[in-house]
């Protein structure tokens, strides 16, 4: 890039849309601001080549490499360069490399006429406020895994920018959401994307766990330690050495095991139950909870200091009533999933089926949209779901006679029970599931199968 400038400022624009280029050029024209277009990657390199450019704005559909590829070349021969990357529908996968290859932001084209001056301004502070010239080049992990995680609103992709700026580091990640937000798979994803993601991560709920049980999960035992301890034992942080350690549910850890987690975090050692042997671990924890830790802090039912230890990268999941642009696309993908899975023809939802989904609370997040499209794929009587196909909630929008044998099951009592009805909706799951009895408990709205 040669020091030549014949303006203040600089800024390329690279998109294959001319009538795109024409609005943004009338969006962000203004006095000290000279700006350069082009429609593909090779021709944004060569204006870069050729003069100062400070920010660039570029699609991720560009031709003959696309925007993140061209952002991580611009990034690493010109690493002061502040590079915005635009899409219609951009993928947490995307967002979460475009932000380990260093991009400024990754705004969707349909909210660009409400953000995009914001966001150039803030670049424009950025490159104002700079006391040096460059910036160093991150080394960027690849991600190994495929993560199946869905969700295009604002609030959402700007946890996994956070992510992707997090994961590459070692740092503790405490991540608050209600129950069936996706708290895991964010935790999956911090994991995946980090130098640690060819070793093990290895979840453990903290909550399902008895109090004299948890602490020989999560440190291992001796043999004879305990009633029971027949065999010598590795806990978590030895199977996950060198890997990520997902504490679910901290919030329900008893203080007794949050004083040994403690020393774990502050020294990173630890001795098995029943043991005296000094052990090592190195491993990153990351954390999540539906409590507000804050506040049992408070109330004394969480240790501060292990609390500050946790908390040094926050992560918020939005609940899905928060994230309605997001329904449309996490239930078409649970079709998808559902349908393949039992081999069944694809099933399509129609506007009015999307606007029955829209306009659900979700008190049971994704997981109960899930639940909700598994009911619906088992109950399809064609290939397009219409509004009364929607089963929310206890009563299923439709009166055809299964849907009355529903009701029938949901207003169980002692009084109106009916051994013949509850074999036949046992009966007809079955069937209409292909005998997957995790997907006929689904349809059922039960967590296990019958057995008997």
């Amino acid at each position: 890039m040669s020091s030549e400038a014949t303006a203040e400022r600089t800024l390329l624009l690279v998109d294959p849309d001319l009538d795109y280029l024409d609005w943004a050029t009338k969006q962000l024209e203004a006095e000290g601001i000279r700006i350069l277009r082009c429609d593909n990657a090779n021709n944004a390199q060569k204006i870069c080549e050729k003069t100062t450019v400070d920010l660039v704005i570029a699609d991720i559909v560009l031709t003959p490499i696309d925007g993140i590829e061209l952002l991580g070349q611009l990034k690493a021969s010109y690493p002061e360069i502040i590079v915005i990357i635009t899409a219609s529908f951009p993928g947490t996968a995307q967002v979460v490399k475009a932000t380990q290859q260093g991009a400024h932001d990754i705004l969707r084209k349909e909210s660009l006429v409400f953000e995009l001056r914001s966001v150039v301004e803030s670049a424009w502070q950025v490159i104002e406020g700079r006391r040096t010239a460059g910036e160093h080049k991150q080394v960027i992990p690849e991600a190994g895994g495929r993560l199946q995680v869905i969700g295009i609103s604002r609030a959402f992709q700007d946890i996994f920018k956070t992510v992707g700026r997090v994961a590459r580091t070692d740092a503790p990640v405490l991540i608050y959401g209600e129950s069936g937000t996706g708290k895991e798979l964010v935790a999956n994803a911090v994991h995946e994307y980090s130098p640690r993601r060819q070793n093990e991560m290895v979840a453990l709920n903290c909550g399902a766990i008895p109090e004299n049980l948890l602490e020989s999960e999560l440190f291992g035992h001796e043999k004879g330690s305990f009633t029971g301890a027949a065999a010598k034992r590795a806990g978590r942080f030895e199977q996950c050495d060198n890997g990520t350690l997902f504490l679910d549910e901290i919030g329900d850890m008893p203080l007794p095991v949050q004083v040994k987690l403690l020393r774990v975090l502050q020294e990173g050692t630890f001795s098995r139950v029943g043991g005296n042997d000094v052990l090592s671990s190195d491993v990153r924890i990351v954390a999540a909870t539906n409590k507000d830790l804050a506040q049992e802090v408070r109330e004394g039912r969480f240790r501060e200091d292990l609390y500050y230890r946790l908390n040094v990268v926050e992560l918020r999941i939005p609940p899905l009533r928060d994230r309605l642009e997001d329904i449309p696309l996490l239930a078409e993908f649970f079709l998808r999933k559902i349908t393949k899975k039992n081999g069944m023809a694809r099933i399509r939802l129609s506007g009015e089926a999307i606007a029955v989904l829209q306009e659900h609370k979700w008190p049971g997040n994704v997981r109960e949209l899930e639940n909700t499209m598994a009911r619906a794929t088992a109950l399809a009587t064609s290939d397009v779901l219409l509004a009364h196909d929607i089963p929310i909630g206890k009563t299923l929008r439709s009166n055809n006679g299964i849907t009355q044998l529903f009701d029938q099951l949901f207003n169980f009592s002692e009084e109106n029970y009916d051994i013949n009805l509850y074999d036949e909706l046992i009966r007809y799951s079955l069937k209409r599931s292909g005998e997957d009895k995790d997907l006929a408990a689904k349809l059922l709205g039960i967590d296990e199968f019958p057995t008997s």
